[in-house]
């Protein structure tokens, strides 16, 4: 599961760059006022034993990584019909239940089970529902700009040992960027991967990244979070112009090392 970026321009991107300064823990959404406003963030349920973190952005979307859609034993997609949404998940009830009826992966995004930086860019993926959720208490989350450097941000994910509910981090911070990729303070791992990364302005909190993985500079963990920028806007337009059938099988793909069994569907958080 961990990434280890044990190369020199990531390094030199961070050098100077306190890690863990300042940042807030994590708060367990275990009631109902403590969840409250959150619950467009939901966990995703893979098959019968993954799960991922995945938001509502509109009424029957949700966004979350590539990677949560692929199965870590065969690198074939996961079916829709063995995908689940649940919103607002917390001891044991959602807020709202949805199946999936397709999905869509970012164009450039090649699923192979290795870890290689380069993919975090493309690590974005649209799961449109079998229905929509249209409940007052859950309103989908807007997107907004990619932070800079420095910024504070936050995020709601499901994790290995916080499966049955969501946790918040308010307060973490953008520590570098690479095109396409953000490098963060947040505190993730098994199970977080497609949780929202949010930027609140005007009092208003907007998903600016999803989690892609969990890394490590200089012994300290770090989140790789992807930008939504250009891929978000072309899994859009797919969905619109392919009325379709996104759901194309791949090739099973043999793993050869790096992979971990339980939690989520990824070797990265």
């Amino acid at each position: 599961m961990r990434f280890a970026l044990i190369l020199t321009f990531v390094l030199a991107l961070f050098c100077g760059a306190p890690l863990g300064a300042q940042e807030s823990p994590l708060k367990p959404l275990l009631t109902l006022d403590d969840a409250r406003g959150w619950d467009a963030v939901g966990r995703l349920n893979l098959g019968t034993t993954g799960f991922c973190t995945g938001t509502l952005i509109a009424p029957q979307l949700v966004l979350t990584a590539a990677h949560c859609l692929f199965d870590k034993a065969t690198g074939a997609r996961i079916a829709p019909a063995e995908i689940a949404f649940l919103a607002g998940w917390r001891g044991g009830r959602a807020a709202a239940y949805r199946g999936a009826r397709r999905a869509v992966v970012a164009a450039d995004y090649v699923y192979d089970g290795s870890e290689k930086l380069a993919r975090v860019a493309d690590d974005l993926a649209l799961i449109e529902l079998d229905q929509p959720i249209r409940l007052a208490s859950i309103r989908p989350f807007e997107t907004g700009a990619l932070p800079a450097r420095g910024d504070a941000v936050g995020v709601v994910s499901y994790a290995q040992g916080r499966a049955e509910a969501a946790s918040l981090q308010e307060v973490c911070h953008v520590l570098g960027q690479q095109p396409g990729v953000l490098v963060l303070s947040c505190k993730v791992d098994f199970g977080s991967s497609g949780a929202p990364i949010f930027a609140i302005t005007g009092g208003v909190a907007r998903v600016v990244s999803v989690v892609s993985a969990k890394a490590e500079i200089d012994g300290q963990q770090v989140a790789l979070g992807t930008s939504l920028a250009a891929p978000l806007a072309d899994l859009r337009a797919a969905l619109v112009e392919e009325d379709g059938v996104f759901y194309r099988a791949t090739p099973a793909i043999h793993l050869l090392s790096g992979h971990q069994a339980g939690g989520a569907k990824f070797v990265r958080p």
